[in-house]
């Protein structure tokens, strides 16, 4: 038999399948309460019985906002059981997103709560974004200017602004549908049948919504496990990421495909991390991006906790800095991952078993049934091995097309590929090396430089915890580079000292021309959003004229 063969299935069955083989063992762990794979079965049921009983049907969009919670899992299983479309929405979204977002992608009911998280009082923010909200009588019959699809918002908590419905009620609604029910319509979902749909974090213009298929989302969990993880019911999965971001949505396949359990956190503080890690003996830890290792490993704990059970480390940095975070985990096999949204999160990590340094160089080689190509970002011709260009994806994980956009999905494949805009390369034995996003590249008196290049040696100062660099405009040179710094706890750093820092050990058109140093980054979901650094020092020097 091929042992790169799928069994073909759908999120939900995926879900009752790990129930069947595992029902005593934890599935969804957070710091305050654990359900095992029977108690997370049973609470997603009730979740999809009440969802029906509100009138939700297969195929609609059903809204998520909300902070990591237990509630939020259930919610989101909830709507797949039952055939509908969950939308995970970034709750750093402020109201001219949050309204956007709600009205295309047509949701016809919202789930939030009244826990204020590190985000924002989603309350709040829906009011702002639908002023006409305060003013509706029937909670769950909203007749909204913005939204005219969205007939509920559903707040879990104590409180009931105006035009929302209780959670209470909505719990209550789940005497008026049956399992028998919620099963007639799990079986008719097929594989090619939307499951999740995420949207883009809007860095740079409205959020994209990419709807993501069962066979996009299962598979890729799937061959996470099966050909990169190898994880067995024992093991426990750590995983802070949003749940409504990819880094969430697809170690939650994973583990249900192994049996294994996921740990996470509502609100995420390194202390309580590492004591969470250590409590639940994490064995696989997946920070993933370096604002949440360089907090946990820099946190006083860090050097006093036992975390020798931890075996695997996910991160994505550039490569300096990833030799940083294996040297803090030395009982650990770190990897790398690349991929995006539109192809299903990840299309690639790195295998336990390559090189050290290709670990920590390399984003391994590309899942069974995903096939990757670089090509000459002008020419659109193959690239050979070793040569940067465009890394373009087609295989079972590349989404259908962007919500109700055919212009801009159209615009993204050529050929049947999916053409990602990052730049990398793909050496002779397959493995791929990212250099950066496209979008990333400075042009430096025309010179091509990835910002990651730049990046990756400021990660070497050692007053530097974390650098961001991004292209500023220069009357001579077109564009130079900026580097915006967050230092270390204690340290202390010039302008200067980081400049001299750079010249004659990278190429001179590389070495930042300004440095302006940061104690808080403007973020969407997990992402430093480079271009508000870049339009606050243009303002800055705008105003220093």
């Amino acid at each position: 038999m091929n042992k790169h063969r799928i069994e073909a299935t759908t999120l939900g069955d995926l879900l009752l399948k790990a129930a069947d083989r595992h029902p005593d063992r934890d599935a969804m762990v957070f710091p305050e309460s654990r359900w095992t794979y029977a108690e997370l079965t049973e609470r997603a049921y009730a979740r999809a019985r009440s969802l029906i009983a509100m009138g939700v049907k297969p195929g609609d969009n059903v809204g998520l906002l909300m902070p990591n919670c237990m509630v939020y899992v259930e919610l989101l299983l909830g709507c797949v059981l039952t055939g509908a479309v969950a939308v995970p929405i970034n709750a750093r979204f402020k109201a001219h997103e949050m309204g956007y977002v709600i009205e295309n992608a047509d949701l016809v009911a919202l789930f939030t709560t009244d826990m204020i998280s590190e985000y924002a009082d989603f309350a709040q923010v829906l009011d702002a974004a639908f002023p006409d909200l305060k003013d509706q009588d029937a909670a769950a019959q909203l007749t909204l200017t913005g939204a005219p699809k969205l007939k509920s918002i559903v707040m879990y908590g104590d409180s009931r602004p105006a035009g929302f419905m209780t959670f209470d009620a909505f719990d209550a609604l789940s005497t008026g549908a049956t399992d028998q029910q919620v099963d007639a319509n799990r079986v008719m979902i097929t594989l090619s049948d939307p499951c999740i749909m995420m949207y883009t974090s809007g860095t740079t213009a409205n959020p994209k919504g990419c709807p993501l298929t069962h066979e996009n989302l299962v598979r890729s969990g799937i061959n996470m496990n099966r050909e990169r993880y190898f994880m067995t019911p024992d093991d426990r999965f750590w995983d802070p990421l949003p749940i409504f971001h990819m880094s969430f949505i697809l170690p939650l396949m994973a583990c249900f495909d192994a049996g294994a359990a996921l740990l996470s956190m509502t609100h995420f503080e390194a202390g309580a991390a590492i004591k969470m890690m250590v409590d639940e003996k994490a064995t696989i830890a997946f920070p993933a991006f370096p604002t949440i290792m360089t907090a946990i490993i820099d946190h006083p704990d860090f050097k006093t906790a036992d975390l020798s059970q931890v075996h695997r480390l996910n991160n994505v940095a550039p490569p300096d800095t990833m030799r940083l975070f294996q040297d803090a985990f030395p009982q650990a096999v770190q990897t790398a991952a690349f991929g995006l949204t539109e192809v299903s999160g990840v299309v690639s990590f790195g295998h336990p078993d390559d090189p050290e340094q290709t670990r920590l160089e390399g984003c391994g080689r590309p899942f069974p049934g995903t096939e990757v190509s670089i090509v000459d970002f002008e020419t659109r011709e193959p690239l050979p091995p070793g040569e940067r260009g465009e890394i373009r994806i087609r295989g079972y994980c590349v989404f259908p097309g962007y919500y109700k956009d055919p212009e801009k999905t159209a615009a993204c494949f050529e050929d049947g590929w999916f053409c990602t805009g990052d730049l990398c390369s793909v050496d002779e034995d397959g493995f791929i090396y990212f250099h950066g996003r496209l979008k990333d590249m400075l042009k430096v008196g025309g010179e091509n430089v990835a910002a990651v290049e730049i990046e990756s040696y400021l990660s070497n100062h050692p007053a530097v915890k974390l650098a961001q660099v991004v292209g500023v405009p220069d009357p001579r040179l077109q564009e130079v580079a900026a580097a915006f710094i967050e230092l270390k706890d204690g340290a202390t750093a010039t302008e200067q000292e980081i400049i001299d820092f750079c010249k004659g050990k990278i190429a001179s058109f590389k070495v930042p021309r300004y440095v302006r140093f940061v104690t808080e980054w403007p973020m969407s979901s997990t992402k430093v959003q480079k271009f508000k650094l870049r339009d606050d020092f243009v303002a800055e020097q705008a105003s220093a004229e």
